[in-house]
């Protein structure tokens, strides 16, 4: 098996493929966003983004559009579309004071939801009268940062959570834009759902890192910043939550396998598999090769805790992990059914074969 690893820069905060997934765009922790050609084996910088004026929180690439999102500390988001061999920019009315933390495109890519400091969700659509991007706000029981968001299959709901320590899903519905009879037989969450709609909440004993609707939006996950991941069966008006609390170190991000397993990564420096259902679910496995310790005895765990306790003999010589990312995992990305990528604090972006998440 061979995991390709790629040197992108000194730490990379965030990435996202294009459709095809020949192009790659990164944030790597600075105001650019640069965009790489993949030629053979490798990739080649094929173009930089420099339009923010402060780093680059969150990057979203339309499958289905080719448009790409990006969002910053700035307090801007920008829509970039590719015209005559180049990447032009159009600015995003947001209307908000604080910096912007995460942004995605939703399943029909007509509209994005933008997350921020401004103790609120901008959900944003185009305007093709005024010929610009525009934002509505959902404020509604939010109380500090928005840290995550994703959305459900149908278009409508969004997951989102944040440090007020709790997830929630809210109504995105937008008037002229969504169609009623996407929920027209009503939602786990109800059926009427008008623009801004608070459905419902779920506190957590940290921060949200992440949250990820399953592929059928029958189940939701999230994980906090207290090593504990929760699963949501919402397949019915009668929720059912199962809390996992894991060994390691917190997770910062996810992906979902099918209906039935996740991938998580983070401070650990290892993708870590859990599985299981609505009946429940367990820690399975670390992912990456070099590991088969479980994670309670994590490298990475173990390097801080040497290093805490100054008379420990090897305190100064942890200096390399033995998993393939060298520091924290910021962020996870599906590339097919049986291919994921990691990028890191390290600045290596890594390529997961089939043989490596094999179930």
């Amino acid at each position: 098996m061979s995991i390709s690893i790629q040197r992108i820069s000194v730490a990379v905060c965030a990435h996202a493929w294009n459709g095809d997934r020949t192009k790659v765009a990164i944030c790597p922790n600075n105001n650019e966003v640069k965009i790489y050609k993949k030629v053979g084996n490798s990739f080649e910088l094929e173009t930089t983004l420099s339009e923010h004026d402060a780093v680059v929180t969150g990057i979203d690439w339309g499958k289905k559009t080719n448009r790409l999102l990006t969002c910053s500390q700035d307090r801007n988001a920008y829509v970039w579309t590719y015209e005559g061999n180049e990447w032009k920019p159009t600015l995003v009315i947001l209307r908000i004071n604080r910096a912007v933390t995460t942004c995605q495109w939703s399943p029909k890519e007509d509209k994005f939801a933008v997350g921020s400091g401004a103790k609120c969700v901008s959900i944003c659509y185009f305007e093709k009268d005024n010929n610009w991007w525009v934002s509505k706000h959902i404020k509604t029981k939010i109380e500090s940062t928005i840290t995550s968001l994703d959305w459900h299959p149908n278009n409508i709901l969004l997951a989102c959570g944040g440090t007020d320590n709790k997830a929630r899903v809210v109504s995105a519905f937008v008037k002229d834009l969504d169609n009623r009879k996407d929920v027209a037989g009503g939602t786990p969450f109800g059926s009427k759902l008008p623009f801004g709609t608070y459905s419902a909440e779920w506190p957590t004993g940290g921060w949200v890192q992440a949250i990820r609707w399953s592929p059928s939006g029958n189940q939701l996950a999230w994980v906090s910043h207290d090593s504990t991941v929760h699963f949501l069966s919402c397949a019915t008006t009668e929720h059912k939550l199962v809390s996992v609390k894991y060994e390691g170190l917190p997770f910062r991000d996810f992906i979902w396998k099918g209906e039935d397993s996740i991938i998580a990564a983070g401070h650990d420096c290892n993708p870590t598999l859990f599985s299981g259902g609505p009946d429940g679910w367990k820690f399975d496995r670390l992912l990456d090769v070099g590991k088969t310790e479980g994670p309670a005895s994590n490298t990475a765990k173990k390097m801080w805790e040497n290093r805490a306790n100054m008379g420990a003999a090897d305190a100064g010589g942890d200096k390399t992990l033995d998993t393939k990312h060298q520091n924290c995992i910021s962020v996870i990305r599906a590339l097919d059914a049986n291919t994921f990528s990691t990028t890191g604090l390290d600045g290596n972006l890594c390529i997961w074969p089939h043989a490596a998440i094999k179930l």
